[in-house]
């Protein structure tokens, strides 16, 4: 390779340096406060928690893990990877856990709304502590397992003369094709297929209500439900389309706030805490309604007939 040619991807290697550092440290600046401020308000501010709403404290929960490993791959992108493969290792495994985490959590908050909408007298019998703990442990066991997956083939690799956490080694070309193949359907293909599903009945339904609360709930969830989507779309190549992955981790904050902007009469923190709130009984509330509307209707035509 001539010395023109390495000097040119020496420089491109630094551009992509840069990019990739940029992308990283706003979404730890944006993202680590606004998360931590949603978790602050549901824990101290709301005294009833929906399932609803405690799926998003635990997506929060998933996110700040995530964020707060930003600083140090900002360093090794900067300078170079000095943490050793062990802890290499070990950082790969959190953010893998609370991504998949977060994937699972959104696709639970889907199903959740889907039968708030259209079950809503079945999911009360379903809302009750153990239950709902229960539901949280399978999703936390599942991402730790699909975590713990990618420790055996983490590696550090040495680029451009410089180490980065990076490498994945397989030991042959079918264990890295099965391993991708289960990592692409269970952390996009089906939860994806879910969220689109529940989401276009959920919005079918909506469509036909008529408070505009419910159906400003809903758009916030498909918004969250979208924004994780495309960053899982995203996030299948290397580098800077990689570091956009992590954008999902700071932008739901900035979409409860956004939400949240039409409470004119409460603080800042409080709106955020009240749009919680609505979440929590609106669909729900609609949902019953709807369905005593369908009942009566029924029972009118049985005794239509029977006359």
């Amino acid at each position: 390779m001539s010395q023109a040619e390495e000097s040119s991807i020496h420089s491109t290697w630094n551009i992509v340096r840069s990019v990739v550092c940029i992308i990283l440290s706003l979404s730890f600046i944006i993202g680590t406060p606004g998360n931590c401020i949603v978790i602050w308000t549901v824990c101290t501010k709301m005294k009833q928690v929906s399932p609803s709403v405690l799926l998003i404290l635990n997506l929060a929960i998933a996110d700040v893990l995530v964020l707060i490993t930003l600083p140090i791959w900002i360093y090794s992108f900067a300078d170079s990877w000095v943490f050793g493969v062990i802890f290499c290792k070990i950082l790969v495994f959190i953010i893998y856990c609370s991504m998949y985490a977060s994937i699972f959590l959104i696709t639970a908050l889907s199903f959740e709304r889907l039968m708030a909408v259209f079950y809503p007298f079945t999911i009360q019998r379903y809302k009750t502590k153990e239950k709902i703990s229960l539901v949280m442990f399978l999703i936390w066991f599942l991402s730790i397992t699909f975590g713990i997956s990618v420790i055996p083939f983490q590696e550090t690799e040495e680029m451009n003369g410089r180490l980065l956490c990076t490498c994945r080694n397989y030991s042959s070309n079918r264990q890295k094709v099965s391993y991708l193949l289960l990592e692409t359907l269970a952390g996009f293909v089906i939860p994806f297929l879910i969220i689109c599903t529940c989401y276009m009945c959920v919005a079918r339904r909506i469509s036909r209500m008529n408070y505009q609360s419910k159906q400003r709930s809903e758009r916030l969830i498909a918004s969250i439900e979208m924004s994780l989507t495309l960053d899982e779309i995203v996030g299948r190549g290397v580098y800077i389309s990689g570091a956009l992955v992590f954008i999902s981790s700071c932008i739901n904050p900035l979409l409860y706030a956004f939400a949240a902007r039409r409470f004119q009469n409460h603080l800042r923190f409080a709106k955020i805490s009240k749009l919680f709130e609505q979440m929590s009984q609106t669909v729900t509330e609609e949902g019953k309604k709807k369905s005593l509307v369908i009942t009566k209707q029924e029972d009118t035509l049985v005794n239509t007939e029977n006359l």
